[in-house]
C-alpha cells in the first residue's frame, strides 16, 4: 500500500478541521451554560483552525491546478469531510448560540 501524496496537507484537513468542529462543541457548551464570551472566543478558536484547514485544502488544489496529479485516496476523502463538516457544523452552532443569547434576554 503506497503512502497517499500530498500526505502533509491531508492531515491539515483532518487535524485542524476536527479541531474546529471540536472548539464549537465547546462554544455551545459554554453558550448553553449561560457564558457567552467564552462562547465567542471558542468560535474565533474554531475560526482560526477552520482558516488553517482551508490553507491545506487550497494547497491541495494549487497543486492540482499547477498540473500536479492529487492522488485521490481514502484518506483524502477523509480529510475533506472533516472540512465540510466543521464548516455546515460551525455555521449551525453560530445560529444556536444566537438562539441561547435571545433566550437569556427574554
Amino acid at each position: 500500500m503506497s503512502e497517499p501524496n500530498n500526505l502533509e496537507a491531508i492531515m491539515g484537513l483532518i487535524m485542524y478541521g476536527g479541531d474546529a468542529k471540536g472548539k464549537a462543541v465547546e462554544a455551545l457548551q459554554a453558550a448553553k451554560e449561560g457564558d457567552f464570551e467564552e462562547a465567542a472566543a471558542l468560535l474565533d478558536q474554531a475560526n482560526e483552525s477552520l482558516v488553517t484547514a482551508h490553507r491545506s485544502q487550497t494547497s491541495l488544489l494549487t497543486n492540482e491546478a499547477q498540473g500536479e496529479s492529487v492522488e485521490i485516496s481514502l484518506l483524502l476523502i477523509h480529510g475533506q469531510d472533516h472540512l465540510m463538516n466543521a464548516i455546515t457544523f460551525i455555521d449551525l452552532v453560530r445560529e444556536m448560540i444566537d438562539l441561547y443569547k435571545k433566550l437569556a434576554t427574554a
